[in-house]
């Protein structure tokens, strides 16, 4: 990432460079793109190809003015946070689904990153309704956030048996993202590669067991530290308080004004959920 693609970058976000990569930087720069950049699914069901690789990303999230789901979303961030002289590593994760039930290898992408100032964080901007703020990777206590409270604990062995990494040092454990009590994704702390995730990528825009192939939804945090999503063409607003204000737009000119104007996208026709050949229809 060269520096106009930074700076056209910062610009999306409303932030200016930051002088040295710091935590308060890190900090500030996640919920800058939480509150405009949103996670959204909506090129799965246009028929857009997800290609994972860094000018691609930077193409639609900063030139088309777009979001992304988890591999988009955290790719470009961290091109980003690299480009601003952080340390960053990509993380694999796999998301907890019905009874705790862990899905595919390569389900999530979420970013470790160091600053100058000492800080080891998970960093994740691709994760739907998570923590607002950065969590500290090392610490296993509870880590207060406007979006609940969070804890990152060493997880325990999978369906397999396997406590992951396979070494007896603890860092090399995978480890459990849980938000009030309920886990959210198990994280391995080996380093990865963007194109590690092609496969996984590819999986959730395809498969018809994909919660992205079988919904649709754009979504961002609110100024306010609510949120702001369409689902379909239902949108809800929630405040930070919890309070939800549910409404459907009567026509498709109505909906692709609330693209518009509540995510900045730009588009020329309503996102319909497409048949992906799901069993029982």
């Amino acid at each position: 990432m060269d520096s106009v693609q930074v700076d056209a970058y910062l610009r999306r976000l409303g932030a200016g460079r930051p002088a040295r990569p710091t935590t308060d930087a890190l900090r500030e720069l996640q919920l800058r793109h939480l509150r405009t950049v949103p996670f959204e699914n909506l090129s799965v069901h246009l028929g857009e190809e997800i290609v994972l690789e860094e000018k691609r990303l930077l193409d639609k999230v900063v030139g088309a003015n777009r979001g992304g789901f988890c591999y988009e979303l955290n790719g470009a961030f961290g091109a980003l946070l690299g480009a601003l002289g952080f340390d960053v590593t990509l993380l694999a994760g796999r998301v907890y689904g019905e009874e705790e039930r862990l899905g595919i290898p390569y389900d999530h992408l979420a970013l470790r990153v160091r600053t100058v100032d000492g800080g080891d964080w998970l960093a994740d901007v691709g994760f739907g309704a998570n923590s607002h703020r950065p969590l500290a990777i090392g610490v296993r206590d509870e880590q207060a956030d406007p979006a609940g409270t969070f804890r990152v604990v060493e997880a325990a062995p999978d369906a397999a048996g396997v406590r992951g990494g396979g070494v007896a040092a603890a860092e090399a454990a995978d480890l459990d993202v849980v938000r009030n009590g309920e886990r959210q994704y198990r994280l391995e702390v080996r380093p990865r590669v963007l194109r590690d995730f092609v496969a996984g990528a590819w999986w959730h825009s395809t498969s018809s067991e994909s919660h992205f192939t079988r919904s649709l939804v754009c979504s961002r945090v609110a100024e306010d530290g609510g949120r702001v999503t369409i689902s379909g063409r239902v949108l809800t607003v929630t405040t930070a308080d919890g309070t939800r204000e549910v409404r459907e737009p009567a026509t498709d000119e109505e909906v692709l004004a609330v693209y518009r104007e509540q995510f900045g996208i730009g588009l020329e026709r309503v996102p319909e959920v497409r048949d992906f050949g799901r069993a029982g229809g």
